[in-house]
């Protein structure tokens, strides 16, 4: 059994994490580190979990675990590896930003791999520590790097995406109040959102020509789970080519597909599915994109990392069912 720690353990993408491995063949949680909440029952923080785990949170870290979960705010991270020493036998799989830019990999002798397998598997299965993606640079990804791969990004590609109140994090604040949020919708961030650095970063990586601008307004939405994203750009290319290109590009990729349909957000709500839908429009192609932004863009990424890591099958503990209805 792979024994797993977690840091940080009272936020949504920890809560997500504990429930993962609780319910994964492979895997026994060894400890929930954290600071606020140490020496209480873990589902009295994580409410749904009610029945199915009796553990307390840990007032004491055990460095001597296979596998370390960071769910720590952004800029935590290094500040905990800084002060907190592990084997180099112990994987470590961060979940905030601290390491994901191609300029912020390597820290104290460490190597992160960025950990989009869809871009990265067999860095991956090699990694010992990985830089989870961001949410928002998940979906906006997965829409954008089949035309990387083919040179294809000629001009600036206009993202739209709308996230749900989880996106916000549990600590509350003045917009995210169910009063705020309800029958409510606004954008942030407009041009400078922190997952840009990443997207570009990936992009780059495909496409070192590539000299446009994502040009990405992220939006909040009145739900609680969630991205739905949509970017377009020029392309010249025929509907069927580009569903061509992205149904070859994906084609190993267990959770990602294209739609032939339009899609929507319970699709893929408490999955770790992406889904992809094309439409093209004169010279313009949409490209549509919708995950669950603490799984697919969160907690079942890191496990579907872990998974690549230890190797095992891809899909382990994550054969989830969508929230259709």
């Amino acid at each position: 059994m792979i024994r797993a720690g977690i840091i940080g353990g009272a936020g949504y993408t920890a809560g997500e994490l504990i429930r993962l491995i609780i319910n994964h063949a492979h895997v026994r949680l060894d400890f929930v580190y954290s600071t606020s909440n140490a020496g209480n029952d873990i589902h009295k923080v994580h409410r749904d979990l009610l029945g199915d785990i009796e553990m307390k949170f840990s007032k004491a870290i055990n460095p001597n675990v296979d596998v370390l979960f960071l769910c720590l705010g952004h800029g935590n991270s290094s500040a905990f590896l800084r002060e907190n020493e592990f084997p180099a036998t112990t994987k470590i799989i961060d979940l905030s930003n601290d390491f994901r830019l191609t300029k912020d990999s390597v820290f104290h002798g460490k190597e992160f791999i960025y950990g989009l397998p869809e871009l990265s598997k067999e860095e991956i299965i090699k990694a010992q520590y990985i830089a989870n993606p961001g949410c928002f640079a998940t979906a906006i990804q997965l829409a954008l790097l089949p035309l990387a791969k083919a040179s294809l990004l000629k001009d600036d590609v206009h993202v739209n995406a709308v996230t749900g109140a989880t996106g916000a994090g549990v600590s509350l604040s003045g917009t995210s109040h169910f009063s705020w949020r309800d029958n409510n919708f606004s954008h942030y961030k407009a041009f400078d959102h922190q997952h840009l650095g990443e997207i570009n970063d990936s992009i780059k990586r495909l496409q070192a020509d590539f000299d446009g601008e994502v040009i990405f307004v992220p939006n909040r939405g009145n739900f609680s789970r969630g991205i739905f994203a949509t970017a377009y750009t020029k392309y010249d290319g025929s509907l069927e080519d580009a569903k061509d290109l992205y149904t070859s590009f994906y084609n190993e990729a267990v959770f990602t597909h294209v739609s032939e349909q339009d899609i929507f957000l319970k699709q893929v709500v408490n999955t770790n599915k992406c889904l992809i839908h094309l439409k093209k429009h004169n010279n313009k192609l949409l490209v549509s994109s919708i995950i669950d932004n603490l799984l697919k863009g969160a907690s079942g990424q890191a496990i579907q990392n872990m998974n690549l890591m230890f190797g095992l099958s891809e899909t382990e503990g994550l054969q989830l069912k969508a929230n259709f209805f």
